[in-house]
């Protein structure tokens, strides 16, 4: 059984531009009531202007602050969670701080807004992580990263179990075009590309709407919870 999200509120925690924005329209435009959260609500409200999408202030990072955000919103449908820390890196220059603050934003942060929010959650609604192939297709320089993304898919199948009937899903992009490659350069990042689309058996590159396109699903397919649901071309197969 589907749903719409036509009159629900989605609540989506992340920055104002790539993945987070692209799920934040794609349920505005589905009928969505949608509230954005981050560290910065001024940024924010301008990243997203005239679109009816309002923002409001949280760092996942702290719980007094997930805690204020619930206080404040209420009763919510739909909590997607995009939140992330840079932690890109081979094991000898890896920090314990970066790989700490990496599990906090992505997996801590999450769990903690399922114990503030679990009893706010209206009937039929869910809670949606975001991990990343990594986690089944780990490379060098991203232990960290996939070790990240291997938890935030075992929190997502134990809040499952333990939320229910709240649905908790998992959208795990691989390799997609955000701008996190941006800083490998234009000519760096054009040959990752084009290597990897000739690779994997999608032949290109994910966007940022392929990964909305899973998190409305996960949202509104009632009879999907505790699953990792992949927008990666295939790319772990080869």
């Amino acid at each position: 059984m589907t749903t719409t999200l036509q009159g629900k509120t989605v609540l989506v925690i992340g920055r104002g531009s790539g993945i987070a924005r692209a799920i934040a329209l794609a349920a505005r435009e589905a009928g969505a009531e949608v509230v954005v959260a981050g560290r910065d609500q001024k940024k924010l409200s301008a990243a997203y202007g005239e679109s009816g999408i309002s923002a409001e202030t949280v760092d996942v990072t702290d719980e007094r602050s997930i805690a204020a955000l619930a206080e404040r919103l209420g009763e919510v449908d739909h909590i997607v969670s995009t939140a992330s820390a840079r932690a890109r890196g081979l094991v000898g220059d890896l920090t314990p701080e970066t790989i700490r603050l990496s599990f906090d934003t992505k997996v801590i942060g999450p769990i903690i807004l399922a114990k503030h929010f679990k009893s706010r959650i209206r009937e039929g609604g869910s809670l949606v992580l975001l991990s990343g192939s990594t986690a089944v297709r780990p490379v060098p320089g991203m232990l960290a990263v996939a070790a990240t993304n291997g938890a935030a898919d075992v929190a997502a199948k134990a809040l499952a179990i333990e939320l229910a009937p709240v649905r908790v899903n998992a959208v795990s992009p691989g390799t997609v075009d955000t701008g996190a490659y941006d800083a490998l350069g234009d000519e760096k990042k054009a040959a990752l590309f084009a290597e990897r689309s000739a690779r994997n058996p999608a032949r290109r590159i994910g966007s940022a709407e392929d990964v909305a396109a899973a998190a409305l699903f996960a949202m509104t397919n009632t009879f999907v919870t505790g699953a990792t649901i992949p927008v990666d071309g295939g790319e772990p197969l080869v």
